[in-house]
């Protein structure tokens, strides 16, 4: 009897399928990500909004035009003239985008819009993959994180680029318009203008004028703060976009380096392993008399 037992239990012991699969603890996510790479997922998200945002709103440079506000992104304009009743200029109060590629004024500008669009779209990647580490065990590794660190600073370069781009399309005669025509490559103010025309002996400027189209003859000329076009200024978008893109580059590539829990970069063999191991305890317990 002893010995027919005996062979009964070194059957059942010899098919696992008999054997309990160990089962996690309910009810607990771990996360793949240490606490510095949580403050790091977090910064990536914060960061790739902003610059996002920043790359649709038409808020990057403002000006004015025919007595009202106007304002540019690289694609986008708020409040733009069209031809009225009698030839005459209306401006017409709404935000949209160019109606194509080419329509954008100036191929710096194009440049700038593909590049800048390019830097978001990977940030916007990366940030998410980073969110979803903070859910699952088994998707970020200590290698990982830094591909993904490395791929942040790429992205932040992209933007960075446009930024820097971005001023060699304010001397496009659009811009120039709106910038009471004197705006060129990274100037935005008249007082260039001013002393230009001053060494060439013009009319002594006052302080306070500044130069100045005549709509209807296109003459310049001097005149006051009331009489001028216009003159430009770098808006909070820009400034938006380039923070964004200097936190991605310096701080989110640095958190990266430690965001990862596991050095090893599959972490899914170490989890079949410890099911073997387990495995195979029970095993030797069975076989023990």
């Amino acid at each position: 009897a002893y010995g027919a037992y005996m062979i009964a239990v070194s059957i059942w012991c010899s098919d696992p399928t008999h054997l309990p699969i160990p089962a996690e603890k309910p009810g607990t996510m771990r996360s793949s990500l240490t606490l510095v790479g949580t403050l790091w997922a977090f910064l990536s998200l914060v960061t790739a909004v902003a610059s996002s945002t920043s790359y649709f709103l038409p808020y990057w440079l403002f000006g004015s035009q025919l007595g009202k506000p106007v304002s540019f992104s690289t694609f986008r304009r708020c409040n733009y003239p069209v031809r009225g009743e009698g030839h005459s200029l209306i401006m017409v109060e709404e935000c949209g985008r160019y109606a194509s590629f080419s329509a954008i004024p100036s191929l710096a500008w194009q440049m700038c819009t593909v590049v800048t669009g390019a830097g978001c779209a990977l940030l916007l990647l990366v940030a998410l993959a980073a969110v979803l580490g903070c859910c699952m065990e088994e998707l970020i590794s200590r290698m990982m994180g830094r591909c993904m660190g490395a791929a942040q600073f790429v992205g932040g370069l992209l933007i960075s680029s446009g930024c820097a781009l971005y001023p060699l399309g304010w001397n496009s005669p659009e811009i120039m318009q709106t910038c009471g025509n004197v705006s060129n490559q990274f100037q935005l103010d008249w007082e260039h203008a001013r002393e230009e025309l001053v060494a060439r002996q013009w009319a002594h400027p006052t302080a306070d004028s500044c130069l100045f189209c005549h709509v209807s003859t296109g003459q310049l000329g001097w005149g006051d703060s009331e009489t001028c076009s216009g003159t430009c200024q770098l808006g909070w978008a820009y400034y938006c976009a380039g923070a964004g893109a200097a936190a991605a580059m310096l701080i989110c590539t640095w958190l990266s380096c430690f965001a990862g829990r596991n050095p090893k970069p599959v972490m899914l063999v170490e989890s079949i392993m410890r099911n073997t191991n387990s495995y195979a305890m029970e095993l030797d317990q069975c076989h023990k008399p």
